[in-house]
């Protein structure tokens, strides 16, 4: 069967093309038997004296490579062909072919650079550009150059991007496989977008199964809408039902990719995992909803998320492919044919979304500080470095000038992301590493111990199950706990807040379906959940965008303990703010990071803050918010009237008083705390200090506060009159002046003329012009209403008198 292989046409010239140089890229497509072909071929080269590692994106992959090359060689695998993942492995001392995951060469090459004993690595599948593969081949690359030349590296790609790995790898050749062709026939289902997808899906398979033979394969976004789907299909007589995801245990997996039994059909719900890499016996038929789930890093919120969306049109193609690996086949997609060409055609590489704190740590480690002198397919972007290395140096993974601490480089030991390393490391020192680790692995491993949002739960019944996947998961904890060197058990919480200090959060309303983190972000829960009571949370998953992502798993933790976890990161602030009412409201707030712990009332405020506080209340309010008295008022007014004649003279409006309210407003608002607390005599003082002794008197000069009548009355002149500087006087108390009054030299003096009452009789400009016209007219009225006040027919030439006649004559 093997030799049927069409990657074995091109096996002669790959070898060849080996021997001569000590890199190439491989190109075939899916099913040209690249994946258990190649490695077997090389063993047996002249250069290839020790171990041939076989990379792979995923554990099941991984798994079902090195069973398909031990099944094909006779023999059992651990033995000659082994392999190596996170919760499962079996190889020994005589394993020539080593099938093992991206994370797992990328630790190991870590830990020894040099590849000791290692002929040749292979990178299958590296066109899906994982995080881990650019990496890994990128230190590869590295190695190779400067410290083991003859390291054989064959990049192995399905799609046609031979050339640009080709130039990464200073012009290696390019070997091309043909694939093995089988008729396809794909139709096109369309589907409405207000249906759910599982409803969609079941009567898609169902129809399948009716209009063609073999077994099916159908491709869903998630394990959510696996199970969904999967209730609506149960029962259907003959079919024996799998699902196909990351989250199995490796029995299930292996019993959904091998061959089903002759007397039934197989189908099997799948996530993306089955896309390529595996061939899965006996598939014929392939569902399509379209759709794939994949992480994108929100680095404006710092966390990872999940998000539904289209596939590409390259996905969709491989997928299609699936059904005519071994035989014609067929393919419905849930969706109409025009609309294939509005799907992204690739799905991007992940070093351009990912989150790269692993990343730049491990490079730092490496020796390489900036990632960039590494040789990449696609540079990892340099914000998201920046970014990266901030939360490493907020980890105490690197210091200030980006080279790993020691407590760095044992986070880089640890085969978890630095978050999680750091935290077994941490809580180790505490106590807890027990149950870090396996907080640890609840964190990588989906599924353990079922989907509860409150992980104390999902730990209880972890520690209940039994099952291979179980048990696996918990000799990795184990595994996990001996490298971190802690033993014994501690608050769930505490090991996640350790992992995530900015993820802790507080409620806030009632209903618990709001909180608020000490990262800034807000985040939602249901408000159904048990942990909807809590006060704080330490959050460890969210989902969805960073301004309200939903906590998908949490512990309720204590004030005490996020007090001692903290100590040294809390932080007392004190704040002062203007309340809108021209005082000040002072508070004091123990703050972990953007969330306040306690809040009161600061009764002994910073004098500075407060000032500040009040001084930014004057710019918002305009300095009439000041208590300035009247007298202060009138100095401002007779000033803008001076200064029409005499612009040399200081401006002290309210506009030229804001203009510079940061020079002269603070010392008058020390030891105050409210702006109403100002003193009206400061104020005044402040004023006249600016006018200066020459301002000063040439106001008194060119705008008198009052007008001296012949009398011998004071009456304060109004500068803010419509008509221009007015006084109001009883029209007695101006006899026997025959000139109108004037001031600034030439301004006539508007008068208001008022009876012995103080009713108005009369408002002129032109006091002469009163006297020869219209006054025999007014004295003839007033000599009626006021008899006893003298009305003479000259009142140029009268002597002025605010007394009546009698009085007079007395």
């Amino acid at each position: 069967m093997s030799d049927s292989l069409p990657i074995h046409a091109v096996l002669p010239a790959l070898l060849a093309a080996l021997r001569a140089r000590a890199s190439a890229v491989l190109v075939a497509p899916p099913g040209a038997g690249k994946t258990t072909a190649v490695a077997p071929a090389l063993i047996g080269e002249p250069w290839c004296t020790g171990q041939i590692l076989l990379l792979s994106p995923r554990r099941l992959a991984a798994r079902a490579a090195a069973e398909r090359m031990a099944e094909i060689a006779g023999e059992p695998v651990g033995r000659t062909i082994g392999y190596a993942t996170r919760l499962d492995s079996k190889h020994g001392k005589d394993t020539r072919i080593l099938v093992l995951t991206e994370g797992i060469f990328r630790n190991r090459i870590q830990a020894d650079p040099e590849l000791v004993g290692i002929s040749a690595v292979l990178f299958d599948e590296i066109h899906e550009r994982s995080l881990d593969s650019d990496f890994g081949l990128a230190l590869a690359l590295d190695a190779q150059g400067a410290l083991r030349p003859d390291l054989r590296i064959l990049p192995m790609s399905a799609t046609l991007d031979g050339a640009r790995f080709s130039k990464l790898l200073d012009g290696a050749p390019v070997i091309e496989s043909e694939g093995r062709s089988h008729p396809l026939d794909i139709r096109y289902l369309g589907r409405s977008a207000e249906q759910r997808i599982e409803d969609a899906m079941a009567p898609a398979i169902r129809r399948a199964l009716v209009e063609a033979e073999g077994d099916l394969l159908a491709f869903l976004p998630g394990v959510a809408e696996i199970e969904r789907t999967a209730e609506r299909l149960e029962g259907i007589p003959g079919v024996a039902l799998h699902r196909l995801h990351g989250s199995l245990d490796p029995a299930a997996q292996r019993a959904a990719i091998r061959k089903g039994a002759p007397s039934t059909r197989k189908v099997v719900l799948a996530t993306s995992i089955a896309e390529t890499s595996l061939t899965i016996d006996g598939v014929r038929i392939v569902v399509d909803s379209g759709l794939a789930r994949r992480a994108r890093y929100d680095r404006g919120g710092g966390m990872t998320r999940l998000v539904t969306e289209r596939a590409s049109q390259a996905a969709v193609t491989q997928r299609a492919g699936r059904a005519a690996r071994q035989a014609p086949g067929v393919c419905y997609r849930l969706w109409e044919e025009a609309a294939t060409a509005g799907m992204p055609p690739f799905d991007p590489p992940e070093i351009l979304e990912a989150d790269l704190s692993a990343l730049v740590l491990d490079c730092a480690i490496w020796g390489a500080a900036d990632p960039a002198s590494l040789r990449w397919l696609d540079p990892p972007p340099a914000a998201a470095v920046a970014e990266a290395r901030e939360r490493l140096r907020l980890l105490d993974a690197l210091d200030t000038e980006n080279r790993p601490t020691p407590h760095g480089r044992r986070i880089a030991e640890l085969p978890l992301p630095p978050r999680l390393a750091h935290m077994m490391l941490a809580a180790a020192q505490r106590g807890w590493g027990k149950t870090a680790a396996e907080v640890a692995v609840l964190l990588s491993e989906r599924g353990l111990g079922g989907n509860d949002v409150d992980i104390e739960n999902r730990l209880a019944r972890w520690r209940r199950e039994r099952g291979t996947r179980a048990d696996a998961a918990r000799g990795l904890a184990g595994r996990w706990q001996r490298m971190a060197g802690g033993e014994g058990e501690g608050p769930v919480a505490a090991c996640i807040a350790l992992a995530f200090p900015d993820r802790i959060a507080k409620r806030r309303g009632s209903s618990g379906e709001d909180w608020a983190s000490s990262g800034g972000r807000g985040f939602r829960l249901d408000p159904a959940s048990p942990l909807a009571a809590q006060t704080y949370l330490a959050v460890a998953e969210v989902q969805g965008a960073a301004s309200g992502a939903r906590i998908l798993a949490a512990a309720a933790i204590a004030p005490d303990l996020i007090e001692s976890l903290f100590a040294d990161r809390i932080e007392t602030v004190r704040r002062v703010r203007a309340d809108g009412a021209g005082g000040i409201l002072a508070t004091r707030d123990r703050r972990l990071g953007s969330l306040a712990l306690s809040s009161g009332q600061d009764d002994s405020p910073d004098p500075a803050a407060v000032t500040a506080a009040l001084l930014d209340a004057a710019r918002k309010a305009g300095v009439a918010a000041l208590p300035f008295s009247d007298h202060a008022r009138a100095l401002q007014r007779r000033t803008t009237f001076a200064r029409r004649v005499d612009p040399s003279i200081a401006g002290i409006s309210d506009d030229a008083l804001t203009a510079d309210i940061d020079d002269w407003l603070p010392p008058l608002l020390e030891g105050k705390r409210a702006l109403a607390a100002v003193s009206v005599s400061a104020l005044t003082q402040m004023l006249e200090a600016r006018l200066g002794w020459a301002g000063k008197t040439a106001v008194d000069r060119l705008a008198p506060e009052a007008f001296v009548s012949p009398l011998g009355s004071h009456h304060a002149i109004d500068y803010a009159a419509e008509g221009g500087p007015a006084v109001e006087l009883r029209v007695q108390a101006l006899f026997g002046l025959a000139a109108h009054p004037v001031i600034a030299g030439d301004v006539p003096l508007v008068l208001r003329l008022t009876s012995p009452a103080g009713r108005p009789i009369q408002t002129t400009k032109d006091l002469p012009g009163f006297w020869s016209g219209s006054w025999a007219a007014v004295a003839k009225e007033m000599r009626g209403r006021y008899p006893r006040h003298p009305w003479p027919d000259d009142p140029a030439a009268a002597a002025p008198t605010l007394r009546t006649k009698r009085a007079d004559a007395r």
